[in-house]
């Protein structure tokens, strides 16, 4: 099993940097892939961006593609959203979830994750 503790969301303004951070527990997290994902109220959650076990590949949404960057430290047992030039449209709860599987798993799909953290929220001011 993973545990999963997002970190790092706060008020900004349009236009700063945040970087969240993505806590682990459980020896399984150095083979499980990371996905990044918000909600806003009102919204379906909303992919960002996925990396796998070993940060080899990375998929982003186009949305974010350019201004989001996600990593991960498995010595570390951490995962991070990098975000840059935020907007007030990217104001929402942000999640990291976590799924274990062997070989190159990356997905957008929320429904193929299975552990997932409580979200950070991030507000950005105009």
């Amino acid at each position: 099993q993973v545990q999963l503790v997002e970190s790092g969301g706060g008020l900004v303004q349009a236009g700063e940097s945040l970087k969240l951070s993505c806590a682990a527990s459980g020896r399984t997290f150095s083979s499980s892939a990371i996905g990044w994902f918000r909600q806003a109220p009102g919204k379906e959650r909303e992919f960002l961006g996925a990396l796998t076990w070993n940060g080899g590949k990375t998929l982003y949404a186009d949305s974010v593609k350019g201004r989001f960057t996600v990593s991960r430290d498995n010595a570390k047992y951490a995962a991070y959203l990098q975000m840059n030039s935020l907007k007030p449209e990217d104001t929402a709860s942000y999640y990291c979830a976590a799924h274990i599987a062997a070989g190159l798993f990356l997905s957008d799909d929320d429904g193929k994750y299975t552990y997932w953290g409580q979200g950070t929220q991030v507000t950005v001011s105009s």
